[in-house]
């Protein structure tokens, strides 16, 4: 019997606040900062100390809500999710269950099979945990991460494979970075996954018993960990075993899942509404101004720029990668409100532009070649002043001095020639010069062509317009 995943994904997003979630120590980079350096009573979780909700980490959780177009509760509460970790100096973390900041949204996602809708069930703002950093002989606590400002978003099991988690996951760090609420440094920890996985027979309803696999923090675990948690829940019901609920943790050595303890269930976390906090109150009139400054978001801006620019699927989803590459390729296009060859834009921006940046070591936003002088000089190009080969001579120069392609087109003299008589001549002479190639030519070598056509291109220091020196050269063998 065929059988298959049914999973519904937790995401825990770190939010880039200055300030943790219910105090004002400062978020640090934990790869970077001294241990246990920004920690104060209350994230340290002191008898006695009183939290204070973080607006601004309220306001990233609003952005994120509107833009999986869930509906955003008007009044939310936090509550205490009360269970004991060494990493969880309180003994509870604050969170929100019952009544969450959001519900019922959704997001569509790219397959290979075409597009798909994933419901999300919730989001809702907590705490993140301290680290424990296990040696020999014992357990290192850093308490640095500890209060930071988490968004988790939890979806409905309408998930079918690893490919569509993969998916799912990669569509909900592209809003996030783009929402600017969290970097999407997978590697630093600031996005983990939990999948939460059971397995039926193909082409059923039922739902299972199910495993959460817990902290992943790529997408190539979190596609391993449910295409092995797929194959091994389908061996023990194919050999008529029963699935247990646990927690699973991941093995990026062996590849492997392995069990952590058995699935709690909400009641064993003892949830009851935080006292020390007031229930979270969201006004029509924030709402409504958060929901003016979203920007447009990945999926939108792509099927505009295919309809407006003329972009492949392909462009368009290299462009929109980054917020940073999409304003910069709008400007060069719109240059002087005046959309110019956007295609072609298109084209040096993720060819030679990038190229460039990569052999330098620089990155866009730091560039000296600027998104108008980029649709300047592909303006050049297109009307023919210079060619391709010249346009890429002047790229380079722009990289260096940063001066306008106009201005060093003009200056070093690289305008285009394309008078037809100057090009008769310098063709002709290129012809006299090499009388065995036009011989072999006539003879029958037609690629001896390429080779007359370069010695014509040198005459003219490779400044001729192309299409007019080989349509001359064309006619001048031919006769």
């Amino acid at each position: 019997m065929k059988y298959e995943p049914v999973i519904g994904l937790e995401v825990h997003a770190e939010m880039q606040t200055r300030s943790k979630m219910f105090c004002a120590c400062a978020v640090v980079d934990n790869t970077l900062a001294a241990p246990n350096s920004a920690v104060c009573p209350v994230c340290a979780g002191m008898p006695g100390t009183l939290p204070v909700v973080n607006e601004r980490a309220v306001e990233f959780a609003l952005r994120v809500a509107l833009a999986l177009e869930c509906t955003v509760n008007p009044v939310s509460v936090f509550a205490r999710k009360n269970y004991f970790y060494p990493d969880l100096p309180k003994g509870y973390q604050i969170s929100q269950y019952e009544e969450p900041l959001a519900v019922n949204g959704r997001l569509v996602i790219k397959t290979s099979a075409g597009e798909k809708t994933i419901r999300v069930r919730r989001v809702h703002l907590e705490e993140d945990t301290g680290k424990l950093t296990h040696v020999d002989g014992g357990s290192l606590l850093d308490l640095n991460r500890a209060g930071v400002s988490l968004l988790e978003i939890v979806s409905e099991p309408d998930i079918r494979s690893a490919e569509e988690a993969v998916a799912y996951g990669e569509a909900l760090r592209h809003i996030l970075r783009y929402l600017e609420v969290n970097s999407g440094d997978m590697e630093k920890g600031v996005i983990r996954f939990e999948a939460n996985i059971s397995v039926r027979p193909a082409g059923t309803d039922e739902l299972n018993t199910r495993s959460e696999v817990k902290n992943l923090n790529s997408f190539r675990a979190l596609e391993r960990s449910i295409l092995f948690e797929t194959e091994r829940q389908s061996k023990i019901v194919e050999a008529g075993g029963t699935v247990e609920q646990e927690t699973l943790g991941w093995s990026e050595a062996k590849e492997q899942t392995y069990s952590q303890r058995s699935k709690e269930d909400a009641h064993d976390y003892r949830y009851f509404p935080e006292p020390d906090l007031p229930p979270l109150k969201v006004s029509e009139a924030w709402l409504t101004r958060v929901r003016g400054e979203l920007p447009e978001l990945p999926r939108t801006k792509a099927t505009r720029f295919i309809s407006q620019y003329g972009l492949t699927d392909y462009d368009a989803a290299r462009l929109i990668e980054e917020r940073v590459f999409a304003d910069y390729y709008e400007q060069a296009a719109n240059r002087q409100s005046k959309i110019e060859n956007p295609k072609l834009i298109a084209n040096w921006l993720l060819g030679d532009v990038f190229s460039a940046l990569n052999t330098r070591g620089e990155t866009l936003t730091r560039s000296t070649v600027r998104p108008e002088a980029l649709g300047e000089l592909v303006s050049l190009v297109a009307g023919g002043e210079i060619n391709q080969a010249t346009g890429k001579i002047v790229l380079a120069e722009m990289f260096e001095s940063g001066r306008g392609a106009a201005e060093i087109v003009e200056s070093q003299g690289l305008k285009q020639v394309s008078d037809e008589s100057l090009i008769r001549e310098m063709v002709s002479q290129a012809l006299a010069e090499n009388p065995k190639e036009v011989e072999s030519y006539r003879a029958g070598k037609l690629g001896v062509a390429n080779f007359l056509f370069g010695a014509a291109m040198k005459k003219a220091a490779g400044k001729a317009n192309p299409q007019v020196v080989r349509a001359e050269l064309e006619k001048q063998l031919a006769s």
